[in-house]
């Protein structure tokens, strides 16, 4: 199991969810803020910890060798993570994934490979490992998922070329992502970022209503 806090919605009684996945090195500590941030009074927040121990954080794989074994397993977990919230009331389709750089990859990775159509994907100056492998194992759900992917011009951690070619790829062959880019380097571009998230997520959940309906 990983380790997660649970931040309810300031509504009391919302079904949404944002499951946040921070990035190398940090921990779901750093992501408390987020919460006010974004300012969405109907989402519940799970801030989940990697599970592996790194510089005084946590990692979800190994950046040095071989990372496929470590996003496989880490791919794995999150997913029973999710299953499990939605056993306890939240539903798959009111649920959102958001990640940072490794939680971006992870975000992309879980969500594409998820049976379910998700309340959509949040993934912020992350990557994907090998894109070729995940759109041979994504599901058929993936034709319905959306994504929202930011990044930065001047990112030198991951440079953007690489990210922008990857998340074109996945569109090329029909995956919805909307790509937007920052002029910032390998972190938040602070409110200006936070409103096109926020912005998504409330067209997502707005669009999550009205097909209720």
């Amino acid at each position: 199991m990983l380790t997660h806090d649970f931040i309810p919605s300031r509504t009391g009684n919302s079904k949404y969810l944002m499951v946040v996945m921070h990035g190398l090195g940090d921990s779901l500590e750093s992501y408390r803020p987020l919460v006010q941030e974004l300012g969405i009074p109907e989402m519940n927040y799970l801030l989940v910890n990697a599970p592996d121990h790194y510089m005084g954080g946590y990692s979800w794989y190994d950046i040095y060798n071989n990372p496929q074994p470590g996003i496989e397993r880490s791919i794995r977990l999150i997913s029973e993570l999710l299953e499990n919230q939605s056993s306890v009331g939240f539903p798959m389709d009111q649920m959102f994934l958001f990640g940072f750089s490794q939680g971006c990859l992870m975000a992309t990775e879980v969500g594409l490979r998820c049976p379910h159509v998700l309340g959509g994907i949040v993934g912020i100056s992350g990557y994907v490992y090998s894109p070729e492998t995940l759109l041979r194992e994504m599901s058929p759900a993936a034709a319905n998922q959306k994504l929202l992917i930011t990044h930065g011009d001047q990112d030198n951690i991951l440079p953007i070329q690489q990210s922008r070619h990857i998340y074109k790829t996945l569109s090329n062959a029909g995956i919805d992502i909307e790509w937007v880019e920052f002029s910032k380097a390998h972190h938040f571009a602070g409110e200006p970022e936070f409103r096109v998230i926020r912005t998504f997520v409330q067209n997502r959940m707005q669009s999550i209503q009205q097909a209720k309906k």
